[in-house]
């Protein structure tokens, strides 16, 4: 199989604060050797809102100490969950906010270059959401100022949203860009209620970057297999296309996190391998 398999960042270890995905300071370089010994390739770094300054990705010396551990371990960086943006939407009504967040995406960027990132994943999802046209056209408008940087470093603004197949297709096309890509959330599209094959009809091609979750329609995630999404349809379709992204593990989690993560990876390894 070509594709590599990563993790969510903090999926194998014990929750930071409580908190259901977070970035883990203070034992974040613990999760490389746990990703190496399950043999992941990758861990998808999130960018959370709070304590930005404290994350490698944004913190001085944090590049270096990400690349020892990759070299160490074997598990590398290749993609950035900018969790940042739901909170501080690069679309927000609040102009301040939207200079701060796009200085964000500007550093983020810059590192980027550095570790050989191919996608920051931008979630435009809950209170990020783009359901109005207000929120779509300023969206635009932001992105836009950042297309000719991306396309000329070669990296994905992936985005992930909870846009219908029809007006995702008519925000891509109104960015028209071949670094404005898909993230694709198993999980989330079947707790909208999409069809996955009419998703890919739609976008198909554009996919660089998938979250793989199962969640009950209308509700949150579960135990990979036991919600609403349908894993076979989705990989019989995903044939169709020439997918050479991750494919990364936001399945559910428990407190602790490796044992249930253990079992979710056993269960879902079939489907991956089915791509060989």
């Amino acid at each position: 199989m070509s594709n590599k398999i990563g993790v969510m960042q903090g999926r194998l270890l014990p929750k930071y604060e409580g908190r259901y995905q977070a970035h883990p300071i203070g034992y974040w370089q613990d999760e490389f050797e746990v990703a190496g010994y399950y043999g992941l390739d990758l861990i998808e770094f999130i960018l959370d809102f709070n304590d930005a300054e404290e994350n490698p990705l944004l913190k001085k010396g944090g590049i270096d100490e990400i690349v020892a551990i990759s070299q160490t371990t074997g598990v590398s960086v290749q993609t950035i969950c900018a969790d940042y943006f739901m909170e501080a939407p690069l679309h927000s009504s609040d102009e301040k906010t939207v200079e701060k967040s796009f200085k964000i995406l500007e550093r983020l960027l810059e590192t980027a270059k550095i570790l050989k990132i191919t996608d920051i994943v931008i979630p435009c999802v809950d209170q990020s959401s783009l359901k109005t046209k207000e929120a779509v056209d300023r969206f635009v408008q932001q992105i836009t100022r950042i297309i000719p940087r991306i396309e000329k470093q070669n990296i994905n603004l992936s985005l992930e949203t909870d846009l219908s197949p029809k007006p995702f297709v008519e925000l891509l096309d109104k960015l028209d860009s071949k670094n404005i890509t898909v993230n694709y959330d198993i999980g989330n599209s079947a707790a909208l209620g999409f069809d996955s094959n009419e998703e890919l009809e739609a976008y198909g091609n554009r996919i660089t970057d998938i979250h793989i979750k199962d969640r009950v329609l209308g509700g949150g995630p579960i135990v990979l297999g036991g919600g609403n999404a349908n894993f076979s349809l989705f990989f019989n379709k995903l044939q169709e296309f020439s997918y050479k992204g991750p494919f990364i593990m936001q399945a559910y989690r428990d407190d602790e996190g490796v044992e249930i993560f253990k079992q979710q990876l056993a269960w879902i390894k079939p489907y991956l391998e089915s791509r060989m």
